[in-house]
């Protein structure tokens, strides 16, 4: 985030000071900063310098620019048509990267691509975090805006692997690739069909705390998610109750349903998002019988896997691998 600014000579060892952060313990691999202190610090950047790009770009993105992208947004029907909106705003404002989202019969992608190069090196820390922050301020934003975690299928980097790529996997997809030509986000076609359910009022309440609010919505790396996610995970096909968890994370169930409940999620919704990973990973890459990846996944009968699959893709899981099958001939 300060890389930009400290090429331009500011002392970022004081900006980190005032937000709590010690500058020496940056150099530590396994330190993290907590996500309040990380909000705190993108949002007094954001207004001291006047610039929500964090100077990595020609010009400054003025302070409100974010507002203005979620006002540009709140209205539409859909969230491609939010999408197509927000990549019409950012031509306006971001000429230096180039956003569109192009939709296919199964996936979606949403393209980055510089207009002309952002850094001589296309390992910079500044080109590096530049494309980082646009696809998390878009894929965070698009989240909010439906009200739900949208699974990133796949991303491809334009750039090398990073030293911190290990957290890509929390933070946007396992499926992280990297020294691509452009930056390439892919997931579920039927995802931009889903309605807005954010309104005016929820914005201003939304804008409270923005734009660094947006580095908590919908973090990958949610704790009780993850722990949840991985019991459910190891025991599958068996059920997984609220209590078999509880006992497991020595909690009350009480207190597990409070703690989802805080990350923005749920048992029912992990089970869920768990199985639909599974499903599409296993008719992707394996012949398996769609008979036995619903048992696999704890399906009572496969009537029962294909109704859920319908509901995640719009097509039922034949024709999804059909259509896998005839893309890549």
């Amino acid at each position: 985030m300060l890389s930009g600014l400290a090429c331009r000579g500011v002392d970022c060892d004081r900006l980190l000071e005032e937000s709590a952060i010690d500058p020496a313990r940056l150099h530590e691999s396994t330190w993290r900063v907590p996500i309040a202190i990380y909000s705190d610090l993108y949002n007094r950047v954001v207004r001291q310098f006047d610039d929500e790009g964090f100077g990595l770009f020609a010009h400054p993105l003025r302070f409100g620019t974010f507002e203005f992208l979620c006002r540009s947004m709140i209205g539409s029907r859909s969230l491609e048509e939010a999408l197509e909106r927000a990549t019409r705003f950012l031509r306006i404002v971001l000429p230096d990267l180039a956003v569109e989202m192009r939709r296919g019969p199964i996936t979606a992608e949403l393209r980055v691509a510089e207009t002309t190069p952002l850094q001589p090196d296309r390992d910079d820390p500044r080109r590096v975090f530049a494309f980082e922050w646009i696809l998390r301020l878009l894929h965070g934003l698009s989240c909010w805006l439906v009200g739900r975690d949208l699974a990133l299928n796949s991303v491809r980097f334009p750039y090398a692997r990073p030293a911190h790529a290990t957290d890509y996997a929390l933070i946007y997809t396992a499926h992280s690739q990297f020294g691509a030509p452009v930056l390439v986000a892919a997931l579920n076609a039927n995802l931009l069909d889903l309605p807005i359910r954010r309104d005016e009022e929820a914005l201003r309440a939304f804008l409270d705390g923005a734009p660094g609010k947006i580095a908590a919505l919908y973090r990958r790396d949610r704790e009780m998610v993850r722990r949840v996610r991985e019991i459910v995970a190891a025991a599958l096909p068996a059920p997984t109750s609220l209590d078999d968890v509880a006992r497991r994370l020595n909690l009350s169930s009480r207190s597990v349903h409070r703690r989802l409940h805080e990350e923005g999620s749920s048992l029912r919704a992990i089970k869920d998002a768990l199985r639909r990973d599974l499903a599409l990973a296993r008719l992707a890459k394996t012949d398996e019988p769609i008979a036995d990846i619903a048992v696999n996944l704890g399906y009572a009968d496969p009537s029962t896997f294909y109704r859920a699959f319908m509901t995640w893709t719009g097509i039922a899981p034949t024709s999804y691998r059909e259509k896998l099958a005839q893309s890549r001939t």
